[in-house]
């Protein structure tokens, strides 16, 4: 009788949990390191700030970014836990991309358009800041630098950029727990610190039309759009 008793007492129980979903990667969370890779798409931009110069000639010119094309991204992933909501990631990366740069002159109505084609090495280090896990999803945002170097081939053009360009990050993703993985979509807005264009051209003393166009530029920053899908 002391048998049938204990068997009625768990039973409903046990039937309760039976038609319960096991959370996927129950104990993923837990481990010190973590590491992965992902694939995305970013975009470029270029922000311009002009200084008034007035050509001999009277002109002006004022340089602009009408559009962009996307670029491809790939980096690995090096994941350190520091706290149940806290973890320290470190993603390096390659970045491909191009932007268009338009240049038009007020008073002659010349206008010239550059490709401007890059190849970042990237260097992110983010503070991961995520929340309550629901289900088999958990929500994050991200604050970090990064630091990039383009090591593309360069040619004398009218515009050019310094290699290295740092930057402070903030993103947003959700974790999924899958069966066998996490599987992680982010998106990363970068916004550079300090001027990145060269004022120093002696590539064009023999060209001073186009140098014109940086000496209408007092500086010029760069931002990043990152969409990223990290794999974990």
């Amino acid at each position: 009788m002391a048998i049938l008793a204990v068997a009625l007492a768990v039973c409903p129980h046990a039937l309760a949990r039976w038609g319960e979903k096991v959370p996927n990667r129950q104990y993923a969370d837990l481990k010190a390191w973590h590491l992965g890779f992902s694939v995305g798409v970013h975009t470029q931009d270029l922000n311009f700030t002009h200084n008034g110069f007035v050509t001999p000639d009277g002109g002006e010119w004022q340089v602009e970014i009408p559009s962009f094309s996307p670029g491809i991204c790939v980096n690995v992933l090096a994941d350190l836990r520091l706290h149940d909501y806290f973890n320290i990631r470190f993603t390096p990366g390659m970045y491909f991309g191009s932007k268009m740069a338009k240049m038009l002159e007020y008073h002659s109505g010349q206008t010239i358009s550059q490709d401007i084609k890059s190849a970042y090495v990237a260097m992110p280090l983010d503070l991961k800041v995520s929340g309550t896990r629901l289900g088999n999803t958990r929500p994050y945002f991200t604050l970090g630098v990064m630091g990039t170097l383009d090591i593309s081939k360069k040619r004398s053009e009218a515009l050019m950029f310094k290699s290295f360009t740092p930057y402070l990050t903030v993103g947003m993703g959700c974790d999924f727990y899958l069966p066998f993985f996490k599987l992680i979509p982010e998106i990363k807005f970068c916004f550079g610190l300090g001027d990145i264009l060269r004022h120093d051209r002696p590539d064009l003393d023999e060209d001073p039309r186009t140098f014109e166009i940086t000496q209408s530029l007092a500086k010029a920053t760069s931002n990043l759009v990152i969409i990223n899908f990290y794999f974990e």
